[in-house]
């Protein structure tokens, strides 16, 4: 009966989201986005040093299939994550530090990794969401956005995802109990 339930919560609020009726399509997006952190905070707790990026890519180009499915033009999850990695070379720098202070985090200070890597990651993934949702709409417009765009939706989704990884610390880690 859990395990019933437990799919059907993951078909109803992932697998088919864009499907729903009863939510409006930026509580869609939002909610996609918000999933996604916290399980990628919750992933990113594993203790291998500069493993984050081969474990966090895959899941959040698989965020860009959700958000594009919810605007109506879906990508194959190859074409995800190649939207990550070209949104992660044009932010650049940024996205690059915090990977390695996650990784440092985890040789030089364990204790402290698990304490600053969640909302850190959180951050990370709901900035790479915002993003990729804002490329995906602008995309959606025969429209497209110049690196300085990027850069500045960036570093405002950035703060945006600092603030709300604070926020959900408390639920990040009840999920990493559940993994």
């Amino acid at each position: 009966m859990l395990i019933e339930n437990v799919k059907a919560k993951i078909q109803n609020e992932i697998m088919q989201i864009e499907k729903r009726t009863d939510i409006s399509d930026d509580e869609k997006r939002s909610k996609i986005i918000h999933i996604f952190s916290v399980t990628c905070a919750a992933l990113a707790v594993q203790p291998i040093p500069f493993a984050d990026y081969f474990i966090l890519t895959p899941v959040q180009g698989f965020m860009g299939t959700r958000l594009s499915a919810i605007r109506g033009m879906p990508l194959s999850d190859q074409e995800a994550i190649v939207l990550v990695k070209e949104l992660a070379g044009v932010a650049g720098i940024g996205m690059l530090a915090q990977q390695a202070a996650l990784g440092l985090y985890k040789v030089g200070l364990p204790g402290l990794a698990g304490f600053t890597t969640i909302p850190l990651v959180y951050g990370l993934t709901y900035a790479t969401g915002r993003v990729m949702d804002l490329y995906l709409e602008k995309k959606s417009k025969n429209q497209t956005m110049s690196g300085v765009d990027i850069k500045k939706a960036w570093a405002q989704a950035r703060k945006e995802g600092a603030a709300q990884g604070r926020k959900a610390k408390k639920e990040v880690q009840a999920k990493k109990a559940d993994l």
